[in-house]
């Protein structure tokens, strides 16, 4: 079943769930009883002028009524109940899975797209959800009982009444499929919207330096007003519907008024049957138009749905093997004829491509060249980020993999994997909370020893030492409090915390200053010196004393040595280095 992966989130709510339609038929039960009893009052007993029979009939009714009220409660609160919680686990089901997924499978959704399944979506089916055990049982069942009862009472006024029936079910249907191609579209502007928000409120520093907020703002409304256009759309076949509803019962009330008082009159029929069709030809009207509602609604979310299924379904590009490797023997790595590429589908160029390469454990490897050249791709490789290209058809030589410490990486449980292989990312993030806290996300169980240690190396603790509360500093999301320059160096400590057996800083202490980031080399040669050290920088100074130098050009190594040498022999690295040192001109621009 396409939804059943979805619908296995009913999990503990299955009897609450299974309550809400029981408790809504019995309702509904009482409900069409009721005009029934009100006709025996009228018959027998106001126009036979029998009071007995008015007390007698009017406590059944009354008792009906205190019935159809106790079953609508238990059939209200089963709804929310079962509605609200599934709607919990869908949202909590969604994000275990994300958390699951590799870099790829959250670039395939993009960031807003999930944000809008999570939140949007998943109200949206759990407000169908509610409506399919409640509205979706109770329109139906109402409708079958409502005409049951009007061919008992009268076949001739009935057949003329359900013929217009008929003709309204197909004009709703009608409807019901156009506006469900627009819903489809809707939930597609959302993620526009989503990501115009989110985009806004994550970079507003950046929107406010530069004095963009007019720019922001009419972005924002484009992608407000495209999805405004569309549900106007929507609702415009919305509105079309209920007027000609309305319309139909109008029409159908006249003539049954019309033929019913000739019965009256001929003597076929009583002033309380009449007054009880009424009552049954209005509820088989108002429970049509409950099911168109229920059609637009069950549009809206089966595109919801559909989306949430696209979430729970996706199998991550990288898992853990069947039979893990849980201990990394040592730092050293190697690169056998590696090629890789974002775009799997055979569109985009190679962002690597015959990438041979080893380096033995506790050297310090610097990686430069220019931007755009694979130097944040190739590290991403090491700890699994993504995985290599497999070998395609028609390859002069069959493409390898990432070995570290003499195995595949593939091999590795992925937990140990990137505990050993400890990467601080370009973009450094730090989490509300205490520092402390944010630095305990590197080993949850460490000591306030263990982070201060952490800290010296990163040359963190000087600044932290400074602050009112010291270790326990709040930090506000997003690390907004400190400065570019300390949140690199806390998050440099938070990677140290790992005891990792290769440590990567993927442009990590481009905010740093000159001599601050000499002391933290000088701290890791001292301090980790059988850690595998690899420097991402853009800097020549941040690079030359490490052992070897990696240069990286249009996804390939260009050359790989060390810094006496690629001055003598590599032209990019002589370029980048008269560049930087003589302070004339960009070395990525084109040469």
């Amino acid at each position: 079943m396409k939804y059943s992966p979805m619908l296995r989130e009913i999990k503990q709510y299955k009897t609450a769930t299974a309550l809400t339609p029981l408790f809504t038929a019995l309702e509904v039960v009482m409900e069409v009883l009721i005009p029934y009893v009100t006709a025996m009052i009228i018959d027998r007993g106001i126009s036979a002028g029998n009071m007995g029979n008015v007390i007698k009939y009017g406590a059944v009714m009354l008792g009906m009524a205190a019935l159809s009220l106790l079953f609508g409660i238990g059939a209200g609160w089963f709804g929310a109940y079962s509605s609200t919680g599934f709607a919990r686990n869908l949202r909590k089901a969604m994000y275990e899975k994300i958390q699951t997924y590799s870099f790829s499978n959250i670039d395939k959704f993009s960031t807003a797209g999930l944000i809008t399944r999570m939140t949007t979506d998943c109200t949206n089916v759990q407000n169908a959800f509610q409506m399919i055990l409640r509205i979706a049982v109770r329109a139906p069942l109402m409708l079958i009982f409502s005409l049951v009862m009007c061919l008992i009472i009268n076949k001739q006024i009935s057949l003329m009444f359900l013929g217009v029936l008929v003709l309204v079910a197909v004009i709703a249907a009608t409807l019901g499929m156009k506006v469900m191609r627009l819903f489809r579209e809707v939930f597609k502007r959302y993620d526009d919207l989503n990501a115009s928000v989110q985009e806004n409120v994550s970079a507003i520093r950046v929107v406010k330096a530069f004095v963009r907020e007019d720019y922001e703002d009419e972005k924002f409304m484009k992608a407000a007003f495209n999805l405004y256009d569309l549900f106007v759309k929507a609702e415009k076949r919305m509105v079309i519907m209920m007027p000609g509803m309305m319309l139909a019962i109008y029409a159908v009330m006249i003539g049954i008024g019309w033929f019913g008082a000739h019965f009256i009159v001929e003597g076929t029929m009583t002033t309380g049957t009449l007054t009880s069709l009424f009552s049954y030809v209005m509820s088989a009207m108002f429970s049509m138009m409950m099911l168109a509602a229920i059609l637009i609604m069950l549009t809206m979310s089966a595109a919801s749905a559909d989306r949430i299924t696209e979430v729970l379904t996706e199998e991550p590009d990288i898992v853990n093997p069947e039979h893990p490797l849980y201990e990394v023997p040592d730092g050293s790595i190697r690169f056998d004829n590696v090629h890789f590429t974002y775009k799997k589908d055979g569109e985009g160029d190679e962002n690597l491509h015959d990438i041979d390469l080893e380096i033995r454990s506790g050297e310090t490897i610097g990686i430069i060249g220019g931007t755009g050249c694979g130097k944040s791709t190739l590290v991403s490789l090491i700890s699994r980020l993504y995985d290599p290209d497999p070998t395609p058809e028609g390859a002069e030589r069959p493409y390898g993999g990432v070995c570290v410490g003499g195995h595949n990486v593939k091999e590795y449980d992925l937990d140990t994997l990137r505990d050993k292989v400890s990467v601080v990312l370009q973009k450094n993030e730090l989490f509300s909370g205490t520092l402390i806290e944010n630095l305990r996300w590197g080993k949850e169980d460490a000591t306030e020893e263990e982070c201060v240690r952490a800290c010296r190396i990163a040359c963190a603790d000087e600044f932290i030492r400074e602050m009112p509360d010291g270790y326990q500093t709040h930090i506000e999301q997003g690390g907004t409090n400190v400065s570019g320059g300390q949140k690199q160096r806390l998050c440099i400590a938070r990677a140290l915390l790992k005891d990792p057996k290769v440590l990567i800083l993927d442009d990590s202490t481009s905010a740093v200053d000159t001599a601050t980031e000499a002391r933290i080399r000088k701290s890791f040669a001292e301090d980790i010196p059988e850690t595998t050290k690899i420097i991402i920088s853009q800097r020549i100074v941040s690079v030359q004393d490490a052992d070897r130098i990696i240069v990286m050009d249009d996804g390939g190594i260009d050359a790989f040595d060390t810094h006496e040498n690629l001055l003598q022999n590599n032209e990019i690295y002589q370029e980048i280095y008269d560049t930087q040192m003589n302070g004339g001109g960009d070395f990525d621009e084109p040469r």
